[in-house]
């Protein structure tokens, strides 16, 4: 864990809580301010973050330690409730509206024009308000002079919770959609809003959005995705930028991307870590994070010639090879310096999928090895993923592929007779044919140890009837060869001198993605047509020379009561007698606390998937959720059950809200719908 600490030369700080901020429409906005004492003589910089993750408990102990932080450096640090969460006026019915942008808009503006600031302003945050800084800097509010953003994207469609490769996440669209809308309807505080509480909470209850079915609607990339993609238009963005992430994060690509393809001042970070703040990342090292974002806010928002813009362009972790384990405390590696994107460092390495199950180097492919290659796979392929995101929870990182890899199309090189570094895009080029109109492919490249072990490298789907683009599906037609590109996520990997690669290409990935509608077979062309390209990096000088990081330092946190300790986990079962294999995954971020103010807080956020091997149809996903908020002789509580299940043309969606106040019900509201299956 970080340690507590403070940034040199501290400056004694208040807290202004709450600090209300009246929009033009008349809603008010519920923010907690840090900042130096001396603030209102001496104005400040701010930094921003705006997200719904209710400041006053889901986020309390988090944001303590970093904004806080901030503050002693000599900043005003705004968490603010965005419109329709926490203690904030309204009601929040989709991620990064228009709405949302045209709030944080007027925010910036209002704090630009506070006497306790000197009119600059950086944006900050992780996952949500890492999102927003991206999609704000875009509309080039003037007060906002830089931003970072952490485990962030750039593309709503293709690198978020909702599709992967153009296959809906079974893992998260159902569950997130019940999260969102759980932070949605839960109540205010009346210790901080009044009377008002309850008039916010029903006003709440009565606008909630299903917002499965909405997402569900929008299966290909269109405008709705569009909106708030930042790689819809690269050159929006004028302010500076530090991007910040972790391998074991579902949104590294990003980072690569916008490094590649911003024109701004930019600078990025890339660790061995999950969806976390590099101060407290797992897997480690932890590094001080604090202290390098103090620096690039100074560059920024105070002009201080700091050295914040020296250095590569890109600092990245080289993890070494790492026996398949369900968690691990540290990576072992390096850091690795990259002056510019796309990489010069690298070279590809090209490798045929040979028709004897081999990967063999390209160029190599005899016609002896062009025997086609048909796979179907089970609906269980996928049970030693690992988490999609993870967060550093138990059995958050791939198990041993073995099993994977024998239920997929599976191809193994020779020993490798030098060690490579992998850093970058695996890329897989398919000649394919399905005998279905609609299939998908998960393709994986593992580092396969003497012994047999297979640690999971890197991983990519692709939606066959998006082969030509996201934007544009296609039905295949049955026996019909295509060609196309699976893009695996990016990855850095060291792997040794003796060890195989393998590649393997599944037909299905459960708990991760819905299931097609019927099992499909593949038929993958060999002798040259079908080639794993992956990007070798050769070591640089620049890599030697980078400095050390800092110790990982934080503000003190706030000090809690715990109720309830976490209890996350991932738990695995089979039914023999039914043959239904099931997935329990527990986040328990919050878990039960109670909070200086008194605030009692107790969430409970199961999620379980079940399927039958053979039967796609016989996917589910439930969520239930209890969220409980008391204090004193109040007490109010909040139950979603949501269910997500599909037949051979429509997913079928259900949510049920309860809201109680003490043991009374207030609030029931059931949403059903039947959405058509477009191409999935």
């Amino acid at each position: 864990m970080p340690r507590s600490g403070w940034p040199a030369g501290a400056a004694q700080i208040e807290v202004v809580d709450p600090l209300w901020i009246t929009l033009s429409d008349g809603a008010r906005l519920c923010a907690r301010m840090w900042r130096p004492r001396t603030a209102e003589s001496e104005p400040v910089p701010a930094i921003l973050e705006y997200l719904p993750y209710r400041k006053d408990d889901v986020h309390a102990r988090e944001d303590s330690t970093i904004h806080p932080y901030y503050a002693a450096a000599g900043y005003a640090a705004i968490r603010v409730d965005m419109r329709g969460s926490g203690d904030s006026d309204g009601v929040l019915t989709d991620e990064y509206s228009a709405q949302e942008h045209a709030d944080t808009l007027e925010v910036i503006d209002w704090i630009s024009r506070q006497p306790w600031c000197t009119g600059n302003v950086g944006m900050t945050g992780i996952s949500w308000s890492g999102f927003n800084s991206l999609q704000i800097a875009a509309l080039r509010p003037p007060a906002l002079k830089a931003i970072i953003t952490a485990c962030s994207t750039d593309d709503r469609y293709d690198n978020d919770v909702h599709y992967l490769g153009g296959v809906p996440l079974a893992c998260y669209l159902l569950p997130w959609a019940s999260a969102l809308m759980s932070f949605n309807v839960r109540a205010p505080d009346p210790a901080i809003v009044g009377e008002r509480w309850r008039e916010l909470w029903m006003t709440r209850l009565q606008g909630s959005v299903d917002l499965a079915e909405l997402w569900l609607s929008h299966q290909a990339r269109d405008d709705y995705w569009r909106h708030g993609s930042i790689c819809e238009d690269y050159a929006a963005l004028e302010c500076a930028v530090l991007a910040v992430g972790g391998w074991a994060d579902a949104y590294v690509d990003a980072i690569l991307r916008m490094l590649e393809r911003l024109q701004c001042p930019r600078r990025g970070l890339i660790g061995p870590w999950g969806h976390q703040w590099p101060q407290y990342g797992h897997p480690g090292p932890q590094i001080g994070f604090l202290q390098e974002a103090v620096r690039w806010w100074d560059h920024w928002l105070k002009g201080a010639d700091n050295g914040a813009m020296d250095g590569p362009m890109l600092r990245a972790w080289m993890p070494d090879a790492v026996r398949p384990a369900p968690d691990y405390v540290d990576r072992p590696g390096r850091w690795i310096a990259e002056p510019a994107l796309p990489a010069q460092s690298t070279t590809p390495l090209r490798l045929a999928l040979s028709g004897d199950g081999r990967l063999a180097a390209a160029g190599d492919a005899r016609p002896a090895d062009a025997t086609p290659l048909a796979h179907c796979s089970g609906q269980t392929v996928g049970l030693d993923a690992g988490a999609w995101c993870a967060y550093a929870l138990p059995g958050d990182m791939p198990l041993d592929q073995r099993r994977d890899d024998a239920q997929s199309l599976s191809l193994d090189s020779d020993p490798l007779q030098r060690a490579i570094e992998i850093f970058g895009n695996v890329t897989v080029s398919l000649r394919v044919s399905a005998d279905r109109p609609s299939a998908f492919v998960v393709a994986r490249l593992c580092d396969v140890w003497p012994d047999g072990a297979s640690t999971l490298i890197a991983r990519g789907v692709l939606n066959l009837c998006h082969r030509e683009g996201r934007d544009r599906p296609l039905a295949l037609t049955p026996g019909e060869p295509v060609d196309a590109i699976v893009p695996m996520k990016a990855t850095a990997y060291a792997v040794p001198a003796g060890h195989r690669l393998r590649l393997s290409i599944s037909t299905s990935y459960w708990p991760w993605l819905w299931p097609s509608p019927a099992p499909a077979t593949i038929t993958v062309a060999t002798g040259g047509d079908s080639v794993v390209e992956i990007p070798v990096r050769a070591p640089q000088p620049g890599d030697a020379a980078l400095p050390e990081f800092g110790p990982a330092e934080q503000a003190p946190p706030l000090q809690t009561t715990w109720l309830r300790h976490p209890d996350p986990g991932i738990a695995l079962t089979f039914n023999p007698g039914t043959g239904e294999t099931g997935c329990e995954i527990r986040r328990d971020f919050a878990a039960g606390q109670r909070f200086p103010s008194g605030l009692e807080y107790r969430d409970h956020d199961p999620a379980t998937l079940t399927i039958r091997d053979g039967d796609p149809l016989s996917s589910v996903v439930r969520v239930h959720r209890r969220i409980e908020q008391s204090r004193d002789d109040w007490r109010v509580r909040v139950e979603l059950r949501s269910q997500m299940t599909a037949d051979a043309t429509d997913y079928l969606l259900s949510t049920a809200i309860d809201a109680y106040e003490g043991d009374t019900r207030v609030h029931s509201r059931t949403f059903t719908s039947r959405v058509p299956r477009n191409h999935s």
